[in-house]
């Protein structure tokens, strides 16, 4: 990983003898799915363990019942080890520490640094002031610890209603940081919790168990994104009320924003709900499950992730470079292929009906150990419909009435005539005459300007293929955001092809074989088309 401010902070606190090792975690909320955003910490916090000869621990910061679920803790296990990481020891969750959290407030509470406060919800935000207004102490504040402790007991029991009282931290009301303003440390919540059932009725606030979770795992360095740099005196707070030792420090890191792409958990949630996608692994989603069932690979995200680096000044990253980055990627592993996303059929006049050829081509010229694939060559084909103009303007170099091209891997042929349906004027086929000459792979001279792709008509399979645009579109919902082709033709080769397998169609794009292929036919994922405005943006700099 390239040395960025936070392993510097490591290096410093490691030569001042601060830690012995290093020790980081990944704390996600069991929610939702992860996204690309996520990814960047995973990477971040299992690169700089693996930098250091640490470890890096996975804990589940399960402290909110009501929208917690094991389907997003098992989908945020595979997510981690499909991007290639695994964790030290077993998997975490702060609900194992509840009955050590507990004690602890209970400690606070001895030490008169936290109370049981009667104030609403909305009466606390109301006396908690405002940017330039100080807030106003609770008329609990000053109740004495036994009878706090007595009162938190109880509520731990359930004798009060939810949301009747909440035990607060005693700090300042009049501090110019709103989080150091007596913030709520436990609530009273009845909902089924998914590892601990019904066993507890308060749950600690994320502010409160971050830090001490951090020190029961021996962290020394707890990763976190911008929005909690000023939470930071509120987790320092925590661990020097309570005179612990050796602790672990918090620093800050800018979270990946990127253009054209959603990065809140709640709106993701909103599309799943509201069946505007698929599901949280729609190939559309920016999260890792619809990543990987799109196409990209663990190898192209992490590539990213490097990449973009780490700093502590918010900016955002064009979507063009994630696609950059996979393009790279998938350059060199994927196998090239020709599909016709939407077929014209030609007829070669001169080529016998009976007759099918084996032509021989490349899998990858970028890779010599690949080797070749078979392809069947007969008197009917197809093209692209955009490969073909009556009419041609200048600088169209493909097929035309009275002009040449080469179809790859195969021959030179010449088109003669258009036929039209009387009707309706739509064209019905292009009637062309080969040159048996031309072979590609032979000592051919003749030289043409254009070369079109092809599949032979009675070999080719039928496919459906889903092409991809962002979700959104200046902030509203896109409604092509997937376009669905029906009907096109592939080679017969790819009907080998298994549920996430990646490739070149030749002209068009990277693909994937998507899982809804089955007995209704194959279909595919276009992950990124072939053309990168990145790079050429990059060469022209």
């Amino acid at each position: 990983m390239e040395v960025n401010f936070i392993q510097g902070v490591i290096d410093q606190d490691l030569a001042e003898g601060r830690y012995q090792g290093v020790h980081t975690r990944f704390p996600p909320e069991p929610n939702g799915y992860l996204h690309i955003g996520h990814a960047k910490a995973i990477c971040l916090n299992f690169g700089l363990a693996s930098e250091n000869n640490g470890w890096c621990n996975l804990r589940f910061d399960d402290t909110n019942p009501s929208r917690e679920d094991t389907e997003y803790v098992d989908s945020i296990l595979e997510d981690i080890r499909w991007l290639g990481f695994e964790w030290r020891g077993e998997v975490k969750y702060a609900s194992d520490y509840f009955e050590r959290l507990y004690e602890f407030a209970c400690e606070l509470i001895r030490r008169g640094k936290a109370y049981v406060c009667e104030l609403t919800p909305d009466e606390i935000r109301d006396y908690r002031g405002t940017l330039t207004e100080p807030g106003r102490p609770s008329p609990w504040r000053d109740r004495p610890a036994e009878e706090n402790l007595k009162l938190f007991d109880r509520m731990r029991n359930g004798d009060f209603p939810d949301g009747t009282m909440v035990l607060r931290a005693r700090i300042d009301m009049g501090s110019p940081n709103l989080n150091m303003r007596d913030p709520v440390l436990y609530r009273m919540l009845r909902a089924a919790h998914h590892r601990t059932k019904d066993d507890w009725i308060v749950y600690p606030m994320y502010d409160y168990a971050h830090p001490l979770s951090d020190y029961l795992e021996g962290i020394t360095h707890s990763i976190c994104t911008m929005e909690y740099e000023d939470h930071r005196p509120l987790y320092d707070w925590v661990l020097e009320a309570l005179e612990l030792r050796d602790c672990p420090r918090q620093i800050e890191f800018a979270r990946l924003n990127m253009s054209q792409t959603v990065m809140s958990k709640r709106l993701l949630r909103s599309l799943v709900e509201e069946g505007k996608v698929s599901g949280w692994d729609d190939p559309r989603m920016p999260t890792i499950c619809g990543l990987r069932r799109r196409g990209y690979t663990p190898e192209a995200l992490r590539d990213f992730c490097a990449r973009i680096g780490v700093a502590k000044a918010n900016s955002t990253v064009e979507l063009g470079y994630l696609e950059h980055c996979a393009r790279e990627d998938l350059m060199a592993r994927t196998p090239r292929v020709m599909a016709v996303l939407n077929p014209v059929k030609v007829v070669l006049t001169n080529y016998p009906e009976d007759r099918v050829e084996t032509l021989e081509a490349e899998l990858n010229p970028e890779d010599p150990g690949a080797g070749t694939r078979a392809v069947p060559f007969a008197r009917e084909l197809y093209i692209e419909a955009e490969d073909f103009m009556e009419e041609p303007v200048k600088k169209f170099f493909r097929l035309a009435p009275g002009r040449e091209v080469r179809l790859k891997h195969g021959y030179v042929i010449l088109c003669e005539e258009v036929v039209k349906d009387p009707a309706t004027g739509a064209l019905v086929e292009i009637r062309c005459t080969y040159d048996p000459e031309t072979k590609s792979g032979t000592n051919s001279q003749k030289k043409v300007k254009g070369t079109i792709h092809w599949v032979a008509a009675a070999h080719a399979l039928s496919a459906k293929i889903r092409l991809y645009e962002p979700l959104y579109t200046e902030e509203q919902f896109n409604p092509n955001s997937m376009i669905q082709l029906e009907n096109c033709k592939i080679e017969p080769w790819l009907g080998q092809a298994k549920a996430g397998e990646r490739f070149q169609f030749i002209r068009e794009g990277f693909f994937s074989l998507d899982r809804d292929s089955g007995e209704d036919g194959l279909v595919f994922n276009r992950i990124v088309p072939l053309k990168d405005s990145w790079a050429k943006m990059e060469k022209n700099k």
